[in-house]
């Protein structure tokens, strides 16, 4: 299906193995089930992420259903998703991000409440800095939260948003850090 895709609507993309994708690219975007992370970068062969920009979108949800509209965590011995992945990389920039939204709302989006917050978590200044720059043109009210090691907060933000996509059933929303 990719194959037939590329030659249709996807021209001029390519495609490729983890590895081969993970040697071409820039930067990085992270974002298989939490689960598989460890085969995706070990897959991907670790020093390909190597000096470059490793955006995690991933949460350690485990694999059972929600209880009452609540999903249970994968406990990591570092203490959260982005640390693992920051351990597993160490010569690489992580930044968390993306991880408290879902995919429809990832570019442009448009609340009638105003602009939404991306949280980011890092722990290199100009990686942050760069993804801020993304996150803005995507649309984003940006706030710089702290290092890797606080990114649980942010993976436990994602619960928050899930709670409400299963009480309500939709998943129309997203939050926003109000600042006076």
């Amino acid at each position: 299906k990719i194959i037939e895709w590329l030659s249709g609507a996807g021209k001029g993309i390519t495609a490729g193995t983890f590895d081969e994708t993970a040697k071409f690219g820039e930067m990085i975007v992270l974002c298989p089930l939490y689960r598989a992370i460890d085969d995706v970068i070990n897959l991907a062969k670790k020093n390909n992420f190597e000096g470059k920009i490793v955006i995690d979108t991933t949460n350690p949800i485990a694999e059972e259903p929600p209880v009452n509209g609540v999903l249970k965590y994968v406990r990591t011995a570092e203490g959260s998703a982005g640390e693992h992945i920051q351990s597993m990389l160490p010569n690489s920039h992580v930044v968390k991000a993306f991880n408290s939204i879902g995919s429809g709302y990832m570019y442009k989006p448009k609340f009638e409440e105003g602009q939404p917050t991306m949280f980011i978590y890092g722990n290199d200044d100009e990686a942050k800095s760069t993804v801020t720059g993304i996150l803005e043109k995507f649309g984003w009210d940006v706030m710089d939260s702290g290092g890797i090691e606080a990114s649980n907060a942010l993976e436990g933000l994602c619960i928050i948003w899930c709670a409400r996509g299963f009480k309500e059933g939709q998943w129309n929303h997203a939050f926003k850090l109000l600042k006076k």
